[in-house]
């Protein structure tokens, strides 16, 4: 049984739910958002709730109730509250800036790394070693940070690079911390 899929989804006064056929539309605050749901599984609105139906117990159909309840409660807490990624830049001489639309970093190679992001996503750059994503739709905030961070992730001698805010790196000891262990 899908403990996630059963339960509704409250919708606050300022969205505004369209469904046609397969098709999700969520309408808030901060804009909108279209997404095409499995066939099989169901989105009806009752009593200011969402509700997500499944047709039988078959094992594709509860895996889909979960995955569907999941997706339009982003959408809905996307287009109300928005989300957001932070990165850091550790190491010396680490920085970022953003140029137009761009952003601009500077990590260690013998030249500066452009980033374009895509369309409905903004980045923030506080000071000179922080970096915020923001936008609508989480799936989208999540890969823009996933591939700022693959420019230069962290690593695990040193830590310099790119990480998430609040993310703890494993430490590894160098060559000296393995000589000392020898003896």
């Amino acid at each position: 049984m899908s403990r996630v899929g059963l339960r509704p989804i409250p919708l606050p006064p300022s969205v505004k739910v369209i469904t046609q056929g397969n098709e999700v539309t969520v309408e808030g605050s901060k804009g909108k958002l279209c997404r095409s749901l499995h066939p099989d599984i169901s989105v009806t609105l009752v009593d200011d709730n969402l509700i997500v139906s499944r047709p039988s117990d078959s094992r594709i159909h509860r895996s889909l109730h979960g995955l569907t309840r999941s997706l339009v409660a982003n959408m809905v807490e996307g287009v109300t509250k928005g989300f957001e990624k932070t990165l850091e830049l550790n190491g010396v001489g680490y920085r970022a800036q953003k140029a137009d639309n761009k952003l601009s970093l500077q990590i260690g190679y013998s030249h500066p790394v452009d980033f374009s992001p895509p369309s409905g996503v903004d980045i923030v750059v506080e000071g000179t070693n922080r970096v915020r994503v923001i936008g609508i739709d989480k799936e989208v905030v999540g890969e823009t940070a996933a591939r700022i961070r693959a420019i230069r992730p962290a690593d695990a001698y040193k830590g310099k690079g790119i990480k998430y805010a609040g993310e703890r790196l494993r430490r590894k000891a160098g060559k000296a911390g393995k000589a000392a262990l020898r003896g």
